[in-house]
């Protein structure tokens, strides 16, 4: 932990730069295992500095309050955190802890909001799915990919051409009854090989109703 920070520190520093460019680093570090004796399930560590004899703290001058913008001497030097996984409890109070279920279960909520955890359950629901299934998803991903390059391509030509609003009526007619019947190709394969219907619609865009109607 103190190796990395003092290696990114002095990285980001560029050479005849100030110490005042200096930047902040925040280490965090999630375990799996026991890292030191301790019941809690998140540590925090700070650097401040204590007279061994006035037992006073050291501030900062107001000169470097200014220079630093800051109002207290650890918020200059690194702070660490250490996520003990296996310590929580399971039961999330914040979004910090809404976190820590997803790192320690590979589960998340619906009532969850943390912010990036939309993203993380979609990924989640992708490396769960079956090899044959997940290679048939990205075949559908591809093929929207494909399916998007050809109506921007269109547009372009359109436009050179003269023809833009009724080319790009023609190209997108077509492409939307292709992509639809690629959503029901994917959906139906899918559904034979037992998926559940939510990781189904997921992966297509369809709905509960349509994907049962297949």
């Amino acid at each position: 932990m103190l190796y990395g920070t003092a290696k990114l520190i002095t990285e980001f520093l560029e050479k005849g730069e100030p110490y005042s460019k200096v930047k902040k680093v925040y280490s965090v570090n999630v375990v799996y295992f026991s890292l030191g004796q301790g019941d809690d399930y998140i540590y925090r560590g700070k650097l401040d500095f204590h007279g061994l004899h006035l037992e006073e703290s050291l501030e900062p001058s107001i000169r470097q309050k200014k220079l630093f913008n800051i109002k207290e001497v650890y918020e200059i030097f690194p702070e660490y955190y250490v996520i003990k996984v296996n310590n929580f409890n399971d039961v999330a109070q914040n979004t910090l802890d809404e976190w820590i279920y997803f790192l320690k279960k590979s589960q998340i909520k619906e009532e969850f909001t943390a912010q990036g955890l939309t993203e993380a359950k979609e990924n989640l629901l992708v490396d769960s799915l079956s090899e044959e299934e997940r290679a048939n998803y990205l075949r559908f991903i591809e093929n929207r990919r494909y399916e998007i390059s050809m109506i921007e391509g269109s547009r372009s030509e359109g436009r050179l051409e003269g023809l833009e609003e009724g080319m790009e009526k023609g190209v997108k007619q077509g492409i939307e009854q292709g992509k639809q019947q690629e959503k029901i190709n994917i959906a139906k394969i899918l559904k034979q090989q037992g998926t559940d219907f939510d990781t189904i619609a997921v992966a297509t865009g369809l709905t509960r109703e349509e994907i049962e109607k297949l």
